[in-house]
């Protein structure tokens, strides 16, 4: 059961990028070492629930923090959320990283770790749960983030897919 994905529109969206991790990646080639950086970037909107991530590579850190800019545009995803928290817990597995979400009461924050923090307060989450279980690699733990971001389903999904109404669930 293949389904299409929309794709969502960058430039409507009022996008805030947020610099999760900055590598110092070193090629070693015959005329001596290539020094170069990659960038790990989340963009979102909180306002909108949309989010994204994207990595780039470059000489200097500006052009690699752009790059991973531009590529996360490409990568936006719309998250379901129910006023300020999400609607149900999820786990969200990659590799060997796996992330936790769980919906808390208004006034609770963002509990989260660094790569988690930058994805939740990107999507406009401002309620939640999180635990980072497994790999502590930013990569691996944004893509299980994101994972479990995809998983949420509101109460309007879950009643379609029933054959129901929101009232009987």
């Amino acid at each position: 059961m293949a389904t299409l994905k929309k794709k969502i529109d960058a430039g409507s969206l009022n996008l805030k990028d947020q610099v999760v991790a900055i590598n110092r990646v070193t090629k070693v080639v015959k005329g001596g070492k290539n020094m170069s950086f990659a960038a790990l970037v989340v963009v979102g909107d909180p306002s909108a629930g949309v989010v994204g991530y994207g990595s780039g590579k470059a000489k200097e850190v500006p052009q690699a923090i752009r790059k991973g800019i531009e590529s996360a545009k490409k990568n936006l995803v719309r998250v379901n959320l129910t006023e300020t928290t999400i609607p149900h817990q999820v786990l969200g597995r990659f590799g060997s990283g796996q992330v936790l979400l769980k919906p808390a009461p208004e006034g609770t924050g963002v509990i989260a770790g660094g790569a988690v923090r930058a994805v939740m307060t990107s999507a406009g989450v401002q309620n939640v749960l999180t635990k980072s279980l497994g790999t502590a690699n930013p990569h691996n733990v944004i893509k299980a983030t994101f994972d479990a971001l995809v998983q949420l389903r509101d109460r309007a999904e879950v009643a379609a897919a029933r054959g129901k109404s929101v009232e009987e669930l």
